[in-house]
């Protein structure tokens, strides 16, 4: 042999064993995975992040994924733009490394396999927890070992293979090279079937972040497949753990359709019960149960996990209509699973003669206690505001802790004790008992009782609890427009005082001299009587004046008829014994003297209605300085109204103005809302009458058919005795074409500019501020033209009355509303003063809040804190900080304010909370309050407006409280139709269930 032969031979040789040994090298690296496992380690550790303070410089969130969308992770930066608005602030955050943003793939962390809403109590002790999937196993450990031998017998055979500890779980080479031969078959032969080459692993990934949980493109299965690969390697290179956890993953989270009624079903636990309707702790407990004992009770539940595990691939089909493919298959891995030897031949008989009947009929809901979630559900809807997240199904599911105001232990205690009170006994042992309160005979779990307490803080008022005993969706603090009686009697008493601040400001700096140049109209006492009083008092303080203003006295006489709402009313007392007396305002807000109040408001009314007339009629009217009279002409009601035409210039300047102020608070009232909306909400401001409603309607749709105008009154008065033919009289008789605009308005109790309006936008919602203006010139002047006419004196009278209390209404309403009050008009009447316009216990808790703050508009906070995706690469926390308190009342008008609710418990109606709270110190905190008791009534009138019919629709007591400079609420009681008749209680009731209350509070009485 030649030297180059030799040589030849030796260089073959070599490259015979460098073959041999990269076959090697391939062969065991495709068995062990060891040169991955250090490469994808090494990755791993570099795509790291870490919580730090304050917003992060630079972060993304993933912009596809079910399991990102369905946790929240790719909204976050909507919901900080929310948040931050909103007064939160971003106080940590997650920073990722620069490997980790630059990184294509989706963040690889540890993930979740159940997450969800969580809200805290300010203790941070959980209030409500929703973790989706609701059935899950806790670990590898937990599972059922013929479970696990059964996915990996047909998703992953080798997963599991512990002679490799590196191996890479996201590729099984086999399936992939049998995967790519199906593809290319395919190509050739379009009926081949081509079976994916998914890992676990893999399925994982696409199922929680590919787009709609799906491989699009041969791109998307990488992506996939690098995922899963760095995800194995998280713990460090022998990644058998990370193993188990991918089963454990799997079974807990893998998709099976959605069902109605419930919504997404994922994981095998909520799979077994949504489609199996099976308990997940009685189907783990039968499948680790061997041999015979409860073989039929094992095959079935086995087969119907079985089931589910292959309805994977296809869940939606296979777990609707494909439900008969899928029995079939089940059945046939049945046989291939017993011919493995992972069953037993007696499970394979037992399963196999046992059919599969899955649910698909409508959930029955489970029975929920709304009682036990009124405060959370309140928690809920405001984080769907929060958020603008369009539905509590969504909210539950993102992964979110939020740490509340509310008080765990306090909220439980209360809610048990508001239970119990519905029993007699319950009732007997808190003192419901008794005069004013129920009577012997009376059942008091017809009662619905609510409670809400508020903390103040420095920077806000923080809610503590909110509940009531009401099984139901109805929230009584928040829900209804409830009568409260006498709790108006506190607005009113504010707004007296308001009057007194602004009538200080303007006469307290003046020189007596010009004090005595000033002429108020006979019938504005207010302004009449501060005069007086810095005539006598010059210089006066603030709040010697108030003080003052609390010792004006009024009759309590019942005998006098009101000119108030249209109409002459009469108003009674609810003690007599206080009819003959002549009392301070003070002392009728301490005893809740209705006649006193009633005559209060009148001079407020009169008051308002001179400040009207002083800007543009004033000066212009004909008649003795002496005796001038705002409201009719003259103190005798015999003056003329009579201008020249420079007087009609101004007169003309006048109407417009003030037609054009009323158009815009109109106009506010009404943006935003539906043609129905609007008319309701028109409806909704007046008493409800026939008459005013038929005109109305027919004002605001005039074009509208007898049918149409049939199904408003029926819908508006649903038991009123209407037959066709006094629709019908009604339907002619009120015809727009039958009444100028002034007096449709003057019929139906309505300012004549806000029928206008309505009617307007109800045919041309999208009309801007702007066109409403110019189109209504017409009709502003149309409004005021009683201001020109000296015609017909007694009518004139009576509508210049109507007009006038009702801009005054209208004006009161605005200082109410400004104060919190919930609604946008009120009752135009003296009766508003006694609650004949509703409120609502949580405004009146906000202006208690007002009060107790010293005159601060302080927030209203339930939300503290919260937590977005803790423990992931975008972890967000928000903290809360409410914006600064707005001054809405002199610090001196709450000063007195204050004292006059503790002279109501001191001496008045709160009398049963006299001795106050006693510190452990033996500091007395006093306690004070306003009681209010209402009847709403349905009435119904005949077509000539006679009433015919009145029953009680429900009965309502309610106490606005406060504990020293800290606490303050309300606690309501309630019962409606058909039972609300039978009930006389009053306030007094209430105030006895704070009593006992307050040593569930921990805040025991003296």
């Amino acid at each position: 042999m030649s030297l180059f032969h030799a040589l030849k031979s030796r260089s073959l040789l070599i490259l015979l064993i460098l073959i041999a040994m990269s076959g090697w090298i391939v062969i065991n690296e495709l068995r062990s995975s060891w040169l991955q496992a250090h490469y994808f380690f090494r990755l791993a550790s570099r795509l790291d992040y870490k919580l730090e303070k304050g917003p992060s410089p630079s972060i993304r969130f993933p912009k596809s994924g079910p399991y990102d969308e369905r946790l929240g992770y790719g909204q976050i930066p909507e919901y900080t733009k929310s948040l931050t608005t909103r007064g939160f602030v971003v106080t940590e955050q997650v920073r990722m490394s620069p490997a980790l943003l630059e990184s294509p793939l989706a963040p690889i962390y540890a993930e979740k396999d159940q997450a969800g809403l969580m809200l805290l109590d300010h203790n941070q002790r959980l209030l409500y927890a929703l973790l989706s999937p609701t059935r899950t196993y806790v670990s590898f450990d937990s599972i059922p070992k013929i479970l696990i031998d059964t996915l990996l017998f047909i998703e992953d055979k080798e997963l599991l293979n512990s002679h490799y500890p590196m191996r890479n779980p996201a590729v099984n080479w086999s399936r992939l090279d049998r995967a790519l031969f199906d593809q290319a078959l395919h190509v050739i032969h379009r009926q081949h079937d081509t079976p994916g080459a998914s890992t676990l692993a893999t399925q994982i990934e696409k199922y929680r972040h590919s787009p709609e949980g799906r491989t699009l493109s041969i791109h998307e299965k990488f992506l996939q497949m690098d995922s899963a690969s760095i995800r194995s390697y998280l713990q460090g290179m022998d990644n058998m753990a990370n193993r188990h956890q991918i089963v454990l993953a799997y079974l807990n989270t893998v998709p099976l359709t959605a069902r109605m009624g419930y919504g997404e079903v994922n994981g095998l636990g909520d799979g077994m019960w949504m489609w199996y309707g099976r308990d997940f702790q009685e189907v783990n407990h039968l499948l680790q149960l061997h041999g015979d004992e409860s073989l039929q009770q094992r095959a079935e539940a086995y087969k119907q996990a079985l089931s589910l595990i292959i309805a994977q691939r296809r869940p939606s089909y296979f777990l609707r209509e494909g439900s008969p493919v899928l029995m079939q298959m089940t059945n046939h891995y049945l046989k291939l699973l017993g011919s493995a030897h992972i069953i037993s031949p007696a499970l394979q008989r037992a399963a196999l003669s046992l059919p599969l009947h899955l649910n698909h009929g409508p959930l029955i809901p489970q029975a929920n206690s709304f009682v036990s979630h009124k405060a959370v559900n309140l928690l809920r809807n405001d984080l769907l505001s929060l958020l603008h997240i369009t539905n509590l199904y969504a909210l539950d599911r993102i992964d979110l802790n939020v740490k509340t105001t509310l008080d765990g232990d306090a909220q439980r205690a209360v809610t048990n004790l508001l239970r119990q009170v519905q029993s007699p006994a319950g009732a007997r042992a808190a003192g419901l008992y008794g005069h004013n309160m129920l009577g012997e005979n009376d059942n008091p779990q017809r009662l619905s009782f609510s409670f809400t307490l508020f903390e103040r803080s420095s920077n806000s008022n923080l809610l503590r609890v909110q509940t009531d005993d009401l099984d139901q969706p109805f929230d009584i603090n928040s829900g209804a427009r409830l009568n409260l009686g006498s709790t108006s009697k506190l607005r009113t008493l504010i707004t007296y005082l308001e009057i007194m601040t602004r009538l200080h400001q303007s006469y307290a700096d003046m020189n007596q001299k010009d004090l005595q140049k000033i002429q108020a109209g006979s019938q504005d006492t207010l302004t009449r009587w501060a005069l007086t009083y810095f005539v006598e008092n010059p210089h006066s303080r603030l709040q010697d004046m108030l003080e003052a203003a609390m010792t004006r006295t009024y009759s309590g006489n019942p005998a006098e008829a009101f000119f108030t709402g249209g109409g002459l009313q009469k108003f009674k007392n609810f003690e007599p014994e206080k009819d003959d007396g002549i009392m301070t305002v003070r002392e009728g807000f301490q005893h809740s003297v209705n006649l006193v109040f009633v005559r209060l408001m009148r001079d407020i009314v009169h008051h308002y209605e001179a400040q009207t007339l002083s800007v543009g009629v004033v000066g212009l009217v004909k008649t003795t300085p002496s005796n001038y009279n705002p409201i009719t002409g003259s103190t005798t009601g015999t003056a003329e109204v009579s201008v020249n035409p420079s007087q009609q210039i101004q007169l003309s300047l006048f109407a417009d103005r003030e037609g054009r102020e009323f158009l815009f608070r109109f106009y506010k009232k009404y943006k935003g809302k539906s043609p129905d909306e609007m008319l309701q909400t028109l409806v909704d401001g007046i008493h409800a009458k026939p008459k005013n409603l038929a005109l109305i309607f027919r004002s605001v749709e005039p074009e509208a058919s007898f049918l149409q105008f049939t199904a408003f009154m029926h819908h508006q008065l649903p038991e009123a005795e209407l037959d066709e033919k006094s629709l019908q009289i009604l339907y002619d008789k009120f015809a727009v074409e039958k009444y100028s605009l002034m007096d449709r308005g003057y019929l139906a109790g309505i300012h004549p500019l806000e029928l206008w309006l309505v009617g307007y936008l109800f045919h041309h919602p999208k009309a801007t501020l702007t066109q409403l203006v110019e189109t209504s010139a017409q009709q502003r002047q149309e409004v005021y033209q009683w201001l020109f006419k000296s015609h017909n004196k007694k009518v004139q009278e009576s509508r210049i009355r109507q007009m006038l209390e009702l801009e005054a209404f209208q004006m009161i309403a605005a200082d109410w509303r400004r104060l919190g009050y919930p609604f946008e008009s009120l009752t135009p009447s003296y009766a508003t003063a006694l609650g004949a316009s509703g409120d609502r216990p949580d405004s009146l808790a906000k202006l208690m809040g007002i009060v107790v703050n010293k005159g601060l508009l302080m927030p209203m906070v339930e939300l503290q804190e919260l937590q977005f995706a803790k423990g992931t690469p975008y972890e967000t926390h928000f903290v809360s900080q409410p914006a600064a308190g707005v001054r809405m009342l002199p610090v001196e008008v709450t000063e007195v304010v204050r004292r006059s609710l503790i002279d109501v418990v001191q001496g008045g109606t709160g009398i049963r909370l006299k001795d106050g709270l006693v510190q452990k110190n033996g500091q007395v905190i006093e306690i004070g309050g306003k009681t209010g008791t209402g009847d709403q009534r349905f009435v119904s009138y005949a077509p000539n407006g006679k009433l015919i019919a009145s029953r009680a629709v429900n009965r309502s007591a309610t106490f606005v409280f406060l504990i020293g400079d800290r606490f303050f609420g309300t606690v309501t009681a309630y019962v409606h139709e058909p039972y609300a008749a039978d009930y006389k209680f009053t306030s007094a009731m209430t105030v006895q269930l704070l009593k006992s209350l307050l040593p569930v509070l921990g805040m025991p009485a003296s």
